[in-house]
């Protein structure tokens, strides 16, 4: 797949992830984060195994047969760190929830490193600390020393957890190169909602929802769930967890300019942090040169 392409599905990705700040915010009013959880899966597996027999025409048996690692990957992705983040929204601002999800590239940086062995280059660091900067920039209109003096509350506590959560997911989905994308997310969807109905169902489902909540449900349930996670994943199949990470960044200049197109102000300050972010993201997606040393060590042991 060309890199324009894998660069393409990183930004929808996070566009759409982008939406989800937004409308979870206005739905967590109405739903428990529990209930929000299941109601938004439950709307996207019916489209996500549609997708894939039409798509990808999988082999479902031998899908099936790597439902534990698709397990852990509904545990993770699916149920987990969408529970956490819209339980830390009822208790945290979407400025706080999306300042501590700018730690999750570093998270995802540091635990490649360490798990994957991915080696991470000086020009990826240099991306990686310009795009945070674009963030905090962002996030706190032009005063950084404001980070600071946020006061970290329960909710901030929650989306640390949520990012935790994020980063194991985006690392494991790295051993899901054998098994069709869409096929391999729908299952984990599914074993996800399994696992999570009766803690929904026996909360209380509540059904007298606005027509606000109604669209912002929808949206998530079609756009962040599905869309996203298929981006997401076939991304990762073709470039390094902690290349893909930095990607995250581009959630709160989405969010910025989601917010824009709602009615509210957009700042020269989010501007130029939006432009810092992509200068950031176009760094870490560089690729390191390879040493010709390297590669004639690497012929030679092939032929070996």
């Amino acid at each position: 797949m060309k890199k324009s392409i894998v660069i393409l599905f990183l930004i929808l990705a996070n566009l759409f992830w982008a939406g989800n700040y937004i409308f979870g915010k206005y739905v967590v009013t109405e739903l428990s984060p529990i209930q929000l959880t299941f109601t938004r899966w439950l709307i996207a597996v019916f489209l996500l195994f549609p997708l894939a027999q039409w798509i990808e025409k999988p082999d479902w048996k031998s899908v099936w047969k790597a439902w534990k690692l698709l397990l852990v990957m509904g545990v993770l992705g699916i149920i987990s760190y969408n529970f956490f983040l819209y339980w830390a929204l009822t208790y945290t601002t979407s400025m706080n929830a999306a300042l501590v999800n700018s730690m999750n590239p570093a998270l995802i940086v540091l635990f490649s490193a360490l798990l994957l062995k991915e080696k991470i280059t000086s020009l990826h660091a240099l991306g990686l600390i310009i795009s945070l900067f674009g963030v905090l920039l962002v996030l706190t209109k032009g005063h950084l020393r404001d980070i600071f003096q946020l006061t970290y509350n329960k909710g901030d506590l929650l989306m640390i957890l949520a990012i935790l959560v994020w980063t194991f997911y985006s690392i494991i989905g790295k051993k899901l190169k054998n098994i069709p994308i869409i096929s391999a997310t729908a299952v984990s969807v599914f074993l996800g909602l399994i696992l999570v109905a009766p803690f929904a169902i026996g909360s209380g489902m509540n059904l007298d929802l606005s027509s606000k909540s109604i669209t912002g449900l929808l949206y998530i349930g079609i756009f962040p769930s599905v869309g996203s996670f298929i981006f997401w994943n076939i991304s990762l199949r073709h470039i390094n967890a902690s290349q893909a990470g930095i990607y995250l960044n581009l959630i709160a200049v989405f969010t910025a300019i989601l917010s824009l197109i709602l009615g509210h102000a957009i700042t020269i300050v989010q501007i130029l942090g939006g432009l810092l972010v992509f200068i950031g993201v176009y760094l870490t997606s560089k690729k390191k040169k390879e040493d010709p040393a390297d590669v004639t060590k690497e012929h030679v042991k092939n032929i070996q």
